[in-house]
């Protein structure tokens, strides 16, 4: 073989192995990656989407589902998935909008061991089915990836603020939070168990992107995260960056957060929405007896920005009401807060954002 011959073989890419499959450059595939089966002996399989491009570049990969109930970041996914963009994609891109498919399944946070999926990383292979699940993941995902973001939403009957949680003390980690363009960021410790936690310890940079409640969609949210994970891939060099000379002002990062929690048990009446600023000691909700006859105040213990809050009409005595974040400029944030809003809700019904599609409503 001549050298020219050897010196072409040498720069040509690995193929890219999923679950025994290869992709090669160029290719758009669709991969079902074998988890635990159900009762009946019925195969189940988690989908995956993978399009690599011919350009050199970094692999992301995008996770949804993590919770079974969070159904926003599979929307995300999908019209991800339809950007046009995509046909300048540089590197790898790996998209799985349903990772612990059993609870989708059910509409449930859990697996059916009742394990919280995102406690039970990095897995094992021989052990329940959450580690099972969470083996399969980072072995045919994460290890295979440069950077990641996994897409999360608050509980049931349970919102919160678009919002990015990460290590913000690793320079390359702060950098895609600045570029995902989240007014607020959370700088949020790690716990044990956790997929950021394992990408952390195998040097993997990794946002973790929260927004919405669970089994809900909710349209702020799903346009919020679309054009988050477009600029993360614009600030990876994955996807051609914007001609624009306007930059979006640099998001603040919380010092600290509390969740406001209910004095008495009773019927709730809200207050205050999410993103508003609120003062020291401004009330937020009442909650009261049936009747009316007796009633309290929900106070808020500090001034910050709400970033999470309960639609829940029903309390019970320490319940948690509505989460507030402590940050510098609080009011100035609160007013950055509603322009993010106001710039990325739809206007009308003929406003079909980054994919053509309508809002859903």
């Amino acid at each position: 073989m001549s050298d020219k011959k050897n010196q072409r073989n040498r720069k040509r890419p690995e193929p890219l192995e999923i679950a025994g499959q290869a992709v090669e450059p160029g290719e758009n595939v669709s991969i079902d990656i074998p988890v635990a089966d159900l009762y009946t002996h019925a195969k189940l399989t988690m989908p995956v989407n993978v399009i690599r491009s011919r350009k050199p570049g970094p692999t992301l990969f995008i996770s949804a589902a993590v919770h079974g109930d969070e159904l926003n970041g599979v929307e995300i996914i999908r019209r991800l998935l339809r950007l046009p963009e995509l046909k300048q994609l540089r590197g790898t891109l790996i998209a799985v909008p349903i990772v612990n498919v059993h609870g989708f399944l059910r509409n449930s946070r859990y697996l059916p061991d009742r394990r919280d999926l995102n406690r039970s990383f990095p897995g094992s292979a021989h052990g329940s089915v959450a580690g099972r699940l969470a083996k399969v993941f980072i072995d045919e995902i994460m290890m295979h990836s440069d950077y990641g973001i996994d897409l999360h939403t608050g509980a049931i009957h349970r919102a919160n603020l678009p919002q990015i949680r990460a290590d913000l003390s690793q320079p390359s980690v702060r950098a895609m939070a600045d570029a995902f363009g989240c007014p607020l960021l959370i700088d949020a410790s790690m716990r044990e168990g956790s997929l950021r936690e394992y990408a952390d310890r195998k040097g993997i940079p990794l946002l973790l992107y929260e927004a919405g409640e669970a089994l809900r969609f909710d349209e702020f949210s799903i346009r919020a995260g679309v054009r988050g994970i477009r600029g993360v891939m614009r600030h990876l060099g994955m996807l051609p960056r914007r001609k624009s000379t306007k930059h979006p002002p640099k998001p603040v990062v919380a010092e600290d957060s509390s969740w406001q929690r209910a004095p008495e048990s009773g019927i709730m009446r809200s207050m205050v929405e999410l993103g508003e600023y609120v003062d020291e000691n401004q009330e937020l909700a009442y909650v009261a007896d049936p009747f009316g006859a007796a009633e309290v105040a929900v106070t808020a213990e500090h001034s910050g920005i709400v970033i999470g809050r309960s639609y829940l009409p029903l309390a019970h005595a320490g319940d948690a009401i509505y989460h507030v974040a402590r940050v510098k400029g609080a009011q100035e944030v609160a007013s950055r807060v509603e322009a993010y809003q106001e710039s990325i809700e739809p206007d009308d019904a003929d406003d079909r954002g980054a994919t053509g599609e309508p809002p859903l409503v």
